[in-house]
């Protein structure tokens, strides 16, 4: 315990001293709107370790998100709003509030339960059960996290095959959609097809967010192989016909690529 508390006493003065007007120009130069990005990008960053099962690269990429604890908390103490403490104490609270069955008189537990708490803690027991959703999520996340309250209160489908015809659906929607040409229109209906998407991914318990991502970095990787193999082989990707690049998307596809 006595290394832990030496090695974040430490990181706490070292931020104290990047701030400082001897430290660095950019850290002093942060605001909480300023590292929003920097939020968002190290969780990713995080989850992406946690995929790839590479602890290596977890235990740096905790230590990213950690800082971005520890800047914000500076910032906030430096403002007069609240500091470390503050946050590690409201944390401590949360969870002693939030887990009854454990620290508590109440050995029943549910997650109906831990809503309700969460519920009376920030007030917002007469909200909705999906006004309560916070609208900063990446819409996927929003929408599934929507789609898990609305069936919470029965508002579902009885199985997944409900959620399939639906996507179904959509496609017809958005072929009809497609014909007239409004773009409004087309937006809404693509919209409405990944909202349905996102249901059956919630029915087969995949994370959306995490799906497409996946998707999107095998997509990368393979249309590299295909780069890489036009350099190699002085061809020009621009100039090959649309059914030579789809040879290549195959190739790359079952690793002939080389």
């Amino acid at each position: 315990m006595d290394k832990i508390c030496s090695e974040f006493d430490s990181l706490i003065s070292i931020m104290k001293t990047l701030r400082s007007e001897k430290g660095c120009p950019w850290d002093r130069a942060q605001t909480h709107e300023s590292l929003k990005p920097y939020v968002v990008e190290e969780a990713f960053e995080l989850v992406e370790a946690i995929d790839n099962k590479d602890t290596k690269k977890m235990k740096e990429e905790l230590g990213d998100v950690l800082l971005q604890v520890i800047f914000h908390s500076q910032i906030a103490s430096e403002n007069g709003t609240f500091d470390i403490a503050d946050v590690m104490k409201t944390l401590k609270d949360k969870l002693i509030r939030r887990h009854p069955h454990v620290f508590g008189q109440s050995p029943g537990y549910s997650y109906q339960q831990w809503e309700e708490i969460k519920s009376k803690e920030k007030g917002d027991e007469t909200k909705s059960s999906i006004g309560k959703i916070n609208q900063a999520l990446p819409a996927l996340s929003l929408a599934r996290r929507i789609q898990e309250n609305a069936a919470a209160v029965g508002f579902d489908w009885p199985d997944v095959s409900g959620a399939l015809e639906k996507v179904m659906e959509e496609i017809e929607e958005l072929k009809k959609a497609m014909e007239r040409g409004e773009q409004k229109q087309l937006t809404e209906e693509i919209g409405d097809l990944l909202f349905a998407v996102v249901n059956v991914a919630r029915f087969l318990n995949v994370d959306p967010e995490l799906a497409l991502r996946k998707a999107t970095e095998k997509f990368v990787k393979r249309f590299n192989l295909i780069e890489e193999y036009a350099r190699k082989n002085g061809m020009n990707l621009k100039e090959l016909s649309l059914a030579q690049l789809d040879e290549l998307w195959e190739k790359a596809k079952g690793g002939e690529l080389v």
